[in-house]
Formats: structure tokens, sequence, C-alpha cells
């Protein structure tokens, strides 16, 4: 064991957990005079409407007088379907007296702390300048219009994907939208819902014939300095650009989309409230040559990041194998559109069971990219690190699968049960006494080894683990509304427990939660 204390990111784990004997004592009631609104707006720019993009198809376009409306109708539906409204909920209001709606993405306790930016490198169709998506609209704001991509090439210290692309959306997190529910705590939520942002944009992508480039490693100071942000109260999360995939100087090698940051152990020890500032200061990359350096070599000329093997092989375990037949999404991936629109929170199961195809269909579109690329999907997405997340699944009520705890092996395709019973009462209570935990037919627990993960990234590996895990669990939340399942998030739950009622090892950090089963009606 390291004698080495631990790490800042070490010690906000450890101090956000959720406990039996402390969870009452930390919760307080929500001053609703206080809650944040989930949009952000700016006084002054130039509009430009998206919403007349949404209806239809172009047909028979002419690349030279209407490539223009074209470009448009791809943006248009690119933003909608990474992060758009999509429902607005019956008799509820916010506390403004606004009506509450949905989005694209699902976002804990909908808070929605996610804020999306555009920039422009400068096109014939869209004038060079930072644009703000504006949700409530469905429209770009054009807040400033000189060309700032110099000074992004510079904050993501060059990274290659950046050299031909044209376009980039970066996404940003207003703290307090979700600390004011949360606490502390809220720090993981809003990487997890960052994460479910970055599946949906991966894979409303690929409806429009875009690539986007995940960077994770850029100076925080400087890419908060592009966008004008309140460092006190807001943050750059990601980088995106955007690679045109019908331009063949956009068909871009891989770069490297994760950078290693510092490791802060000497903090001081905060009252709770303050951890999440100090926490996410420790995970900022600070102006380094040197870390700059190691992203320059593209990724193929670099160490690999994933692992050839599976990291547990129990020995004389029951071995399942998950290989399934790919998801069909439809001609053009139009199930696609339908699933992203369609897709919420279940939130109460009728206790009906799952069969196996259906958990293996699942775990495959989830985590075999590569079976879908006939269909159009892309075949090998952008994440931070997978090798970093380990994924168990307590199966309660499977046909095909007895009751228990296994590893998902994703390299051999197969469950590996770790320990038989039947879990449904102690999911229940680990799920903080959610009917969710209790009355799923399987839940997928996603997981990390924190110590690995910083050893390799620094106190930022905490970003890039439930970033990594949120995009998991987006391809797991639309490949079950595609089944027509029910699916929902949770991440709220008694950390340690988790890991000793279902056998997952000590060292593996439980990160994320998705409960699937069959909806209950009405």
């Amino acid at each position: 064991m390291s004698d080495l204390p631990p790490s800042i990111t070490q010690h906000y784990h450890e101090r956000t957990k959720y406990d039996p004997d402390t969870l009452a004592r930390k919760s307080q009631g929500l001053d609703w005079k206080t809650q944040p609104l989930p949009y952000k707006t700016y006084k002054l720019g130039k509009e430009y409407d998206l919403k007349p993009y949404l209806e239809g198809q172009l047909k028979e376009i002419d690349r030279s007088s209407e490539s223009s409306q074209e470009n448009w109708q791809r943006l248009s539906q690119l933003l909608y379907y990474s992060y758009g409204l999509t429902a607005v909920v019956s008799g509820v209001t916010t506390a403004t007296g606004d009506p509450l709606y949905l989005r694209a993405a699902p976002s804990a306790g909908g808070l929605y702390p996610a804020e999306v930016y555009l920039l422009s490198r400068g096109l014939s169709w869209l004038p060079a300048g930072l644009y703000s998506y504006q949700v409530r609209s469905h429209s770009l704001l054009q807040f400033w219009d000189e060309n700032v991509w110099p000074d992004v090439q510079a904050a993501c210290f060059w990274h290659p994907s950046l050299e031909s692309t044209q376009l980039a959306i970066v996404v940003t997190a207003v703290f307090f939208r979700s600390a004011w529910r949360y606490q502390d705590r809220a720090y993981r939520r809003i990487f997890l819902d960052t994460g479910h942002l970055l599946g949906n944009v991966e894979l409303a992508a690929s409806l429009q014939d875009y690539r986007p480039h995940l960077i994770g490693g850029f100076r925080d100071a400087a890419m908060n300095q592009v966008l004008y942000l309140n460092p006190d109260e807001e943050g750059t999360l990601v980088v995106l650009p955007l690679a045109d995939l019908r331009e063949v100087t956009q068909n871009l090698p891989l770069g490297r989309t994760a950078l290693p940051s510092g490791v802060c152990t000497n903090y001081p020890l905060l009252p709770d409230g303050q951890l999440l500032a100090l926490c996410h200061q420790a995970t900022q990359i600070e102006d380094s040559p040197l870390t700059g350096a190691k992203l320059i070599a593209p990724l193929d000329e670099s160490v690999p990041l994933t692992e050839s093997t599976d990291k547990y092989n129990f020995p004389f375990c029951l071995r399942v194998s998950t290989q399934s037949q790919p998801i069909l999404w439809g001609d053009h991936l139009e199930d696609l559109e339908k699933s992203i629109l369609r897709r919420r929170s279940t939130r109460a199961y009728n206790g009906a069971p799952l069969t196996l195809e259906e958990l293996a269909a699942l775990l495959d579109f989830t985590y075999q990219p590569h079976h879908y690329q006939d269909q159009g999907f892309d075949e090998a997405p952008d994440y931070f690190d997978l090798s970093l997340i380990e994924t168990f699944v307590a199966v309660s009520d499977v046909k095909g699968l007895d009751e228990g705890c296994y590893y998902y092996a994703p390299k051999a395709q197969e469950l590996r049960q770790i320990r038989f019973k039947n879990f449904r009462r102690e999911l229940h209570y680990l799920c903080l006494g959610q009917e969710l935990g209790r009355d799923a037919a399987a839940i997928v627990f996603h997981a990390a080894d924190l110590s690995t993960a910083i050893a390799q990234y620094g106190d930022r590996a905490y970003r890039y683990l439930h970033l990594d895990a949120g995009h998991l669990g987006q391809r797991l939340n639309l490949a079950a509304t595609q089944l027509k399942l029910g699916v929902s998030g949770i991440a709220g739950f008694f950390d340690n427990q988790v890991n000793e009622v279902l056998g997952i090892p000590t060292d593996e950090a439980v990160l994320y939660i998705t409960t699937l089963g069959r909806a209950r009606e009405g």
C-alpha cells in the first residue's frame, strides 16, 4: 500500500461519498428562491435562427447554390439532437414560473449545468467568431465576431485535429446549477451529465457526416478566457473540433484526447460546501510546455491507451457470452433520431424480466461500436481512456442468466460471474431507497481504480473517468430506448456499500449506475 497522502480528488471522492450514517446530517432543504436558471443569455449579439432547418430534409441539393442551406441544416440538427429541447413537463414550472423543459441529453435533477458554444474559423455561410447555442430558441447567438481559432489552438497545445477543421463545439459548466441541489457531490454529476451530452454529440454527428474529435487536455485558464467565462462560476470542460467528413482535407488522424494535470497532495481541510471549487482548481492544467509536447504526436505514434486483455479474469467462474446481433437503427439511422427524441429517464419499473438477448444487445451497442460501422456509426468514437473503466452488472431477473453480480469483459464479450445471489433488497438500499434499484431487472455499474487513473493523468483523471462513464451511460440509454426498454441513470448511492454487497474489488471506485428493466405503464 502506498504511503503517499491522498490527492485532492481522492480526498474529494471520499468526502462526497454517501453513507447511511452521514447522509441525513449532510442533507439540507432546498432554497427555491435561489434556484439557478438552466440557461445562459447574452444582452448583445447577432442571432441566427436554426429552427427553419429542423423540418424535413432538403431535396436534390445543388452543391453550388444550396450548400449554405445544407450546412445550416446539418449544424441545426446536430445541435438539436445533441442538446435541444425535446419535451415539456406538463403542469410543472421552475422557480421563475417558466415551464420545465427536457432536453435531448439527460441531466441529474433536470438542472442542465452544461452550456454549448460553437466556434467558427470563418466559413462562407458562418462568419468567424464565438457563438452561444441558445437552447430555448434553438438559435446561435454570435457574441464575438473575431477569429479566435489561433487562441483555441494555443490553449489546446496545437492539437492536430484543430489544424484543418473549421468548426468546434466547446462544452462548459455553470457549477452552481448542480451544486444548488447536490452541494459538493455536484462535481461528479456535472461531468456525468456532460458525458451524456458527449454521447449525443458523437451519435448525432453520424447523422450529419461530422466526426467530433475529443480534446480534454487544454489550458483551462486560456480556454475560459477565449469564451469570456467567469472562472469562479463556470469552466470549460471539453473541446470538440468537428471534422466534416464530406471534405477530404478533414479526414484527420486521431490525436490524444487526454493529457495529465498535476497531482495536488497539499491542500487545506475545507468545510463542506467548499470542496467542489478546490477540486476543480486542482484538476486544471497549467501552462506547461512539457505537457503540450505530449500532445503533438498523433495517437498512432504514441503509447497505446488501451490494454490488450480484460482486467479481471476470475478463475472457475461462470462465463456467459454476450455476442449479439447488432441493434438495427433503420434506414439512414432514422431510428436514432426517434430514440433521441423519445428517450426519457424511467420513473418506475414493473419488475418483469429482461432476456439475455436484450441485455447482450445493450452491452454490444455500448461497448462494441465497430459492430455498427455498416449502419453509418463511427466504428471507434473518442473516449478519454476506456481501459480505466470497469463494468459490473447486477442481475436480478434476466431470462437465461443466473441471478448475481457479473464482471463484463468487453474484449472477450462475456459476463463473468462474481457472486451468486438475488440482490433486489440490497440494491434498493444501495440506491438510497429508490424503487428503481429494487425493481430493475439488471443494473450496470461503472467503476475505476482512482489510484491507477491519477498515476496516469494526475487529478484531471477524475474528469475523464466521469465523462467516459456518462458517455457509456448515454449509449445504454439510447440502446434501451430503441429496444423499448426502461432505463434510468443513478448518481446517488452508498458508495462503499456497493463494493461490499456486490463483491466489487475495494480499489474500484463506483462512478455511475444505470438501471435497466421494463417500464411501468401509467
